[in-house]
């Protein structure tokens, strides 16, 4: 995946075939950069399973195929200078998309094989656990945001050539594929867009855990850190306000609303998620117990007078 990111990149430097309003080669750049980071980050949970590594190598092992399969497609369409996503044009380009359905239901399948181990497996650290299951359980529902791309929109619907479609699904809600558009990601500015939910709901498998990474790294300079309870609540409050915000977008995108063009109603959730995020981590500290200091002592031998005496610090 990583090699073939390369790859893509200098496609977007020498191609300048355009798809869907974008450039042909950015869908697969960020898909081969999205599955490199996906397949890391599950090697290593892997890694912490003391229960069912067998069955969690098998389960590692589908991810590798099914990832591959859904690349080689894009990467064949690219080259075609078809669309892979939602493309009925052709029997052929139909089989191939729902070849693509396919694996991507067989590879939600085989992760949520993982979140099981992960859930089963005990781990000294009850952050770290808290961390790997809820970033786990959290991409899993992300990645479930795409079967709603794949259903047809009700533009789609009130047209009523389903049969005879050559497009069926959408990124889009509300406006076509292909509008005005976010620079980089690509995510719409006129309509609501299913990728942000699906983006910011799978990389919960890295940003967590990174959460809990990142509050062990300064626990040397924030003597509070060093408490393991403190670091479980963070943990706990970061996670759950991250799932809110995967439920927020999905709210967002579901009414067609573009991510930077919210509503009261948006804007209103948005503060309340933000005020119960902001109160959980408050409380968290509020809880925890202040850390010791140790003073210097002094100690004098027994040997010698109180007044000669040599001092120690210990």
């Amino acid at each position: 995946m990583a090699l073939w990111a390369l790859v893509s990149a200098v496609g977007l430097a020498v191609d300048d075939r355009v798809l869907v309003g974008a450039p042909i080669w950015a869908k697969p750049f960020k898909f081969f950069v999205s599955f490199a980071a996906y397949g890391l980050t599950l090697a290593w949970m892997l890694a912490q399973t003391t229960w069912g590594r067998r069955t969690g190598w098998w389960a590692g092992n589908v991810v590798v195929v099914t990832s591959l399969v859904e690349m080689v497609i894009i990467t064949g369409q690219v080259i075609r200078g078809k669309r892979s996503h939602f493309n009925a044009e052709t029997p052929f380009d139909e089989t191939l998309y729902t070849v693509m359905g396919l694996t991507i239901v067989v590879l939600w399948a085989a992760t949520l094989v993982i979140a099981v181990l992960l859930l089963r497996t005990p781990l000294a650290d009850r952050a770290t656990a808290w961390a790997i299951r809820g970033g786990v359980l959290i991409a899993l529902v992300g990645a479930a945001v795409g079967f709603l791309m794949a259903q047809p929109t009700a533009e789609q619907r009130a047209a009523g050539n389903l049969d005879t479609a050559d497009v069926i699904g959408a990124h889009s809600v509300g406006v076509p594929d292909g509008g005005p558009a976010m620079p980089l990601t690509g995510w719409s500015t006129t309509g609501g867009d299913l990728r942000i939910p699906h983006f910011v709901g799978m990389h919960a498998l890295q940003l967590i855990p990174l959460f809990l990474i990142v509050l062990v790294l300064l626990a040397p300079r924030i003597a509070r850190l060093c408490d393991a309870e403190l670091r479980l609540r963070l943990v706990r409050v970061v996670t759950a306000g991250y799932a809110g915000l995967v439920a927020l977008t999905t709210w967002q995108a579901l009414r067609g609303q573009p991510l930077i063009h919210p509503d009261a109603a948006t804007l209103i959730a948005a503060g309340v998620l933000l005020a119960a995020v902001a109160a959980g981590v408050w409380a968290a500290l509020r809880t925890a117990p202040e850390p010791v200091s140790v003073h210097p002592v002094s100690v004098h031998t027994e040997t010698e007078p109180a007044s000669d005496s040599k001092e120690f610090t210990a």
